[in-house]
């Protein structure tokens, strides 16, 4: 167990006497760190420095916060100004008269919401006390400095003008140079509006800013990713017995693939995987799909809570697992939301099916896996995928194609069209997180 910092000890102990003796301690609160936080963050969110918030915590300045762990924030000085002379970074360019603040939304990047602010990337990670080529982490809250290192006048004058605030939301699979094409501009154009490279790769979930002149994206066939494999939604008419001999499986086999007891009626509303390739076949008698999904109550369970690519890369190091591919595949199955459900009953960070939960609990795991645990899912994520790195000696695009398809079919039938797009989308995404 983490011991507490004594600095903690002893704010807690002053806190309890009366809150007026927090500032005559050094400290004005106690922040309890939430997913997804960082220490440089919750520093900039209270006006500090890292160095000042870490040196209450008796951390350095590059420590890991934990999700749950209490942080002292140091007191505002008799001034009544939250950042102590001398704190703001030597290398931020020019003096801001303001902060405005940013929580940092699943999917957006430094150099994105730079660029949604009108400042450089390196302003704002000076601003914040960060590299400019650091991940902006979900949570974080980021100070945006006002009037400060403003874009320089050569990127200005080879920008484009950009439109409203609103943009263009990133969806699985797209490209820069595919968004781009689909609004009439070129790749250079989008990438200089949105502060990019334009050889960048683009992450779902950000929202990039459209030069004036092209107009809304439209879906365009191929460029969102492939839904989940299998999916489907239980029909009037439907059994159990009848969707299994459909797909040519045993009926106990799917029982236990979607964490559902066989002797029981089959719901209509229910959604369940169908084996990779099985034909999605309903009788004549079946009507329209329900309205009303229903997930069979059954581990692992879609819980609030979020992780932190590093958090992830952490669980998975333990099992073997490169830190960026157990990172690109949470990201590419969840935005790394335990909270999700997929519509083929997968669940979690690591979008597990029940069957898949009980088999590594079985078979991979050493301690009992909490069904409700962000944390758990993503070992249990990532305990599958070790076997599977295993399987296939160590590719890792051809891991994660098992961890999509099926190894067993990819063995089988090769990887299909839809195998392909995400194997392509995790390999471009292990750049992102470090691969």
């Amino acid at each position: 167990m983490r011991s507490i910092p004594r600095a903690l000890v002893a704010a807690l102990a002053v806190m309890a006497l009366a809150p007026a003796a927090w500032v005559s301690t050094g400290y004005a609160a106690v922040h309890t760190v939430m997913p997804g936080e960082t220490l440089s963050g919750i520093a900039a969110a209270n006006g500090l420095s890292t160095q000042s918030v870490a040196a209450a915590n008796g951390l350095s300045s590059n420590a890991f916060v934990t999700t749950g762990s209490n942080l002292v924030i140091p007191a505002v000085g008799a001034t009544g100004t939250t950042q102590p002379a001398g704190d703001e970074p030597e290398s931020a360019p020019g003096a801001a008269s303001s902060v405005a603040g940013h929580l940092v939304q699943v999917g957006e990047t430094l150099s994105g919401i730079a660029a949604a602010n009108g400042i450089s990337t390196e302003a704002l990670a000076a601003a914040n006390g960060l590299s400019p080529t650091a991940f902006a982490i979900a949570g974080t809250q980021l100070r945006i400095p006002s009037g400060a290192a403003s874009l320089s006048s050569s990127t200005a004058q080879s920008a484009p003008a950009v439109t409203s605030a609103g943009g263009h939301l990133v969806v699985f699979g797209e490209t820069l140079s595919g968004i781009a094409a689909a609004n009439h501009i070129s790749t250079t154009a989008l990438a200089a509006a949105n502060g990019l490279s334009p050889s960048s790769f683009v992450i779902a979930g950000t929202r990039l800013r459209i030069p004036s002149g092209g107009p809304p994206l439209s879906p365009t066939a191929g460029q969102t990713a492939p839904e989940p494999m299998g999916a489907y939604t239980v029909r009037p008419g439907d059994t159990l017995s009848g969707l299994a001999a459909a797909s040519r499986i045993p009926m106990a086999q799917m029982a236990y693939m979607n964490g559902i007891d066989p002797k029981r009626p089959l719901l209509i509303g229910t959604v369940l995987k169908l084996p990779t390739g099985s034909p999605v076949a309903t009788t004549s008698t079946s009507g329209p799909v329900s309205q009303d999904a229903i997930v069979p109550a059954t581990a692992p369970a879609a819980t609030p809570g979020r992780l932190t690519a590093t958090e992830i890369g952490q669980i998975a190091a333990q099992d073997g697992v490169p830190a960026s591919l157990a990172a690109a595949i949470a990201w590419q199955e969840s935005g790394f939301n335990n909270a999700m459900v997929s519509s083929a009953n997968a669940r979690g960070v690591m979008q597990i099916m029940p069957g898949t939960w009980d088999w590594v609990q079985s078979n991979l795991a050493r301690s009992p896996l909490n069904p409700g645990s962000p944390i758990d899912n993503v070992r249990a994520g990532s305990l599958y995928l070790g076997q599977l790195l295993r399987e296939t000696n160590g590719d890792p695009a051809l891991a994660a194609a098992g961890y999509y398809q099926g190894l067993a079919s990819v063995r089988r039938v090769g990887m299909l069209p839809e195998t392909q797009r995400y194997v392509a989308n995790v390999m471009a995404l292990r750049s992102r997180f470090g691969g």
